[in-house]
């Protein structure tokens, strides 16, 4: 299935992003999706590329115990749904009102364009994914807890941050389930970090961060 939660759909030139992936000039489709909506789910057949135009994607797999593994965020900019094989191997939804932009997966990958760039591109994307999927497994499962959200907050940061702000577009059970804690040792290390001075939250929300010390926040991620 398409899209579930779509809203003003518009038919329009590709991103150059998408342009820059293909090798050439695609069109792709403008969705819109509610916090929370899906945008494909697991065992769908594969049929789009998918770019962030705003907001953000989590992209997860439900463990046969019924617990949620987040796999990555995809965030402004970011292209996802590049998978192998016939039908999708994990699910997307939107973590806040989000907007993508989609193309037909054929557009990009058409053999019969014969197109170098194109394949080189995707190859380089498929590696990308591939060495942060290498990078989220150490994280599982050679770090203490607040190693590991001290590593999150700085993946957050080189991606996000904005005028010394990180503006999380997740919340913390999305962060607990990318990160294979539970929500309240997540809320502990936060805490913790910010006890150290290290980090300090704006807002009610908790989810507006100003990093105090980047030095002191590293040296956990090590």
């Amino acid at each position: 299935m398409l899209v579930r939660t779509q809203e003003n759909a518009s038919r329009r030139s590709g991103s150059s992003e998408l342009n820059a992936l293909a090798g050439h000039a695609v069109f792709c489709s403008e969705f819109k999706y509610h916090r929370g909506s899906e945008i494909f789910g697991e065992g769908e057949p594969l049929e789009y590329l998918y770019q962030v135009k705003s907001g953000a994607v989590r992209s997860y797999k439900l463990l046969a115990d019924g617990r949620r593994q987040i796999m990555a965020f995809h965030l402004p900019g970011d292209i996802f749904g590049v998978e192998n094989g016939a039908v999708r191997r994990f699910t997307a939804e939107a973590t806040v009102e989000t907007t993508v932009r989609l193309t037909i997966r054929q557009n990009v990958v058409d053999e019969e364009l014969g197109l170098a760039a194109a394949t080189n591109n995707i190859l380089k994307l498929v590696t990308s994914n591939l060495q942060h999927a290498e990078t989220h497994m150490l994280l599982l499962g050679r770090k203490t807890s607040i190693e590991k959200v001290a590593a999150f907050l700085i993946e957050m940061d080189v991606r996000l941050s904005a005028a010394g702000v990180l503006n999380l577009p997740m919340n913390r059970r999305d962060i607990a389930d990318y990160l294979g804690l539970t929500l309240e040792t997540v809320s502990r290390a936060l805490s913790q970090l910010r006890d150290r001075d290290i980090l300090a939250f704006i807002g009610h929300s908790h989810r507006e961060i100003m990093v105090r010390d980047r030095a002191k926040l590293a040296m956990f991620d090590h």
